[in-house]
Parts: C-alpha cells; sequence; structure tokens
C-alpha cells in the first residue's frame, strides 16, 4: 500500500504496502497524544495512564489506517481523529472510571433534559431544570459541576456501525474534528441530528463551536465569551447532555 499526502492532508493507500501503512501510522502518532490531551483536560487522568491511552489511541489509528475507504472522499485525518477518540473513550468507559454517584447525577440529568426537551418542546431554562428536579439553582449547578468529567459523547452513545457507514457530514459546520456527531449514517438521522444542535441555546452552540472547530480550550472559550471558566464548562455540560437525549430519542 502506498500512502501519499494532498495538501488537504487527504490520504490514499494502495492494498498490500505494510511499508505505507507504517508510515502513515507514524506521520499520524502525534495526533492520538494531541487527542489524548485535550481529553484529559476534561477529566483527572493519571499520567501513567495518559501513557495506556497513547497507546489505545495508537490501536485506533491502526485501525483507521486498516479500515479508511478513499472512495468516501474524506480526508484520512478526520477519520483518524473519530477512530482514535472513539477508542480512547471507550477505554475509558471500560474503566470506569467515573463513580457511581457521578454516573447516576450523569443519567438524572440527561433524562430530564430529554423530558422537558419533549414536555415543553424547547430546550429547558435553568430554571425549569431546577425546579423539575426539586432543588435549588445553586443546587442544579453544584450537579453540572459534578458531571463536567462525564459530558462527551462515546461510540456506545451510538449506532455501532456510524464508523464504517461514514458520509460526508452536513454538521460540520457546527462540529468539527473530534465529535462524532458527524460520522452518523442515513439522511434523516443526521437532519434530526443537526436540527437538534440548531436549537440549542445560542451560548451553547457557540461553545461547541469554539471547542470542537476551533479547538480553543474552556479558559480560551471563556475569555472570548467574557464568562468564566467554571461557567463554560457548565455550558459545555448542557449542550451535550442535550444532544445525547436528543440521540436516545431518534
Amino acid at each position: 500500500m502506498e500512502a501519499s499526502v494532498s495538501s488537504g492532508n487527504k490520504t490514499s493507500f494502495k492494498a498490500g504496502d505494510k511499508k505505507a501503512r507504517n508510515e502513515a501510522v507514524l506521520q499520524y502518532a502525534p495526533l492520538v497524544r494531541n487527542i489524548v490531551e485535550r481529553i484529559a483536560l476534561k477529566i483527572p487522568i493519571r499520567e501513567a495512564d495518559r501513557e495506556d491511552l497513547v497507546n489505545v489511541g495508537m490501536m485506533g489509528l491502526m485501525s483507521a489506517v486498516e479500515k479508511f475507504d478513499e472512495k468516501r472522499n474524506v480526508q484520512f485525518k478526520t477519520y483518524a481523529t473519530y477512530r482514535i477518540r472513539g477508542a480512547v473513550l471507550d477505554e475509558l468507559r471500560a474503566r470506569d472510571w467515573v463513580p457511581r454517584s457521578v454516573r447516576s447525577t450523569d443519567n438524572k440529568l440527561e433524562e430530564a433534559f430529554s423530558f422537558l426537551q419533549r414536555s415543553l418542546g424547547k430546550p429547558p431554562s435553568d430554571e425549569e431544570m431546577a425546579d423539575h428536579l426539586g432543588i435549588p439553582l445553586d443546587g442544579y449547578y453544584r450537579m453540572l459541576d459534578e458531571v463536567r468529567s462525564v459530558s462527551f459523547i462515546s461510540t456506545e452513545d451510538l449506532p455501532p456501525d456510524y464508523l464504517e457507514r461514514y458520509n460526508p457530514a452536513d454538521m460540520l459546520h457546527h462540529v468539527d474534528e473530534g465529535n462524532p456527531f458527524d460520522m452518523l449514517s442515513g439522511k434523516e438521522l443526521r437532519k434530526k441530528l443537526k436540527d437538534a444542535i440548531e436549537i440549542l441555546p445560542e451560548k451553547e452552540r457557540l461553545v461547541l463551536a469554539l471547542y470542537y472547530y476551533e479547538e480553543l480550550t474552556m479558559k480560551e472559550i471563556g475569555k472570548v465569551m467574557s464568562l468564566t471558566e467554571s461557567r463554560v464548562c457548565q455550558l459545555h455540560s448542557k449542550a451535550i447532555l442535550r444532544l445525547r437525549g436528543s440521540i436516545k430519542d431518534l
């Protein structure tokens, strides 16, 4: 297999060339560490565990090299990003690194967002969420802070074949590399997910765009939006919880 990289970072492969496969893995190896470090910014991962996750990410990269189909007219880097990130997040899920109490809080918030979205026909406000949960507004914000480390979407939340059924994304304008939404197959499903993103409150949409598309850190986003880093994390958590609920309602 012969690998060649164009100015657009699109890699093409020819079957049977082991050397080219190895060269592709070496070329994109820094991407693995970059993805692990971005995930580590959100969750408490020990240095030794980070190295383990880099190894897991390398397995995801090798899987991307093996399964990439250039005929789908997408950049290899984009495809590899999802493979790597999915492998790392699934490994974290398998280790069950989140305390049961935090997982319970996360599920409770996700269910509340989903229920109120259906009942109200719009994204619920903070006050509506707190009232539904029967807690003060400060208590609701504390719950958001508690679940910030699990507010991401893993491949477990998506159709099992979404990576193999990759289609160019309509949603890339909203959330770019590092987010699996644009890997969803089926025009109807993608449209519903796109609609779910478009009805998010403006600040939540902006946080997603700056975090996933511009690849800013939460601290940098806070400076752009004149918000504290904690508040940005809360907005990100709310957006992901809303969208995860939307996925399960589809």
